[in-house]
């Protein structure tokens, strides 16, 4: 019974280290951007990069990063290449997260264990 029991919560503590390993991938301010405006249709990096205001290099990084984990996929076209969301579940992680924070935002603004990295 004791191995049964220990052969369950090495399954269980490996779904949760995959589960945190998603949830880094959400937690990255840039990356949410990303995938947040992907929810709305596909994009370019340019796309992206102008309305993040970020860099060409530091977006296409971030996008290799969430292509990587099977969050989007691109299509390349000529020289143009579209991202887009690859499964729906991530919108519905995306839309989760924004129902929780119309309830918890302010608390999570609050929390002083999250707070913002220094610049």
């Amino acid at each position: 019974m004791y191995v049964e029991w220990m052969a369950t919560q090495v399954r269980s503590s490996t779904a949760i280290a995959t589960a945190a390993k998603l949830f880094c991938g959400f937690g990255d301010q840039t990356r949410l951007t990303i995938l947040t405006l992907l929810a709305g249709g596909e994009q370019r990096v340019s796309d992206l990069v102008e309305a993040t205001s970020g860099t060409q290099s530091n977006i296409s990084g971030h996008l290799r990063c969430l292509k990587d984990c099977g969050l989007v996929v691109d299509q390349r076209t000529g020289r143009e290449v579209r991202y887009r969301i690859a499964h729906p579940d991530v919108i519905d992680v995306v839309r989760s997260a924004e129902r929780l924070l119309s309830r918890t935002g302010h608390q999570i603004d609050l929390c002083p264990n999250y707070l913002p990295a220094e610049v």
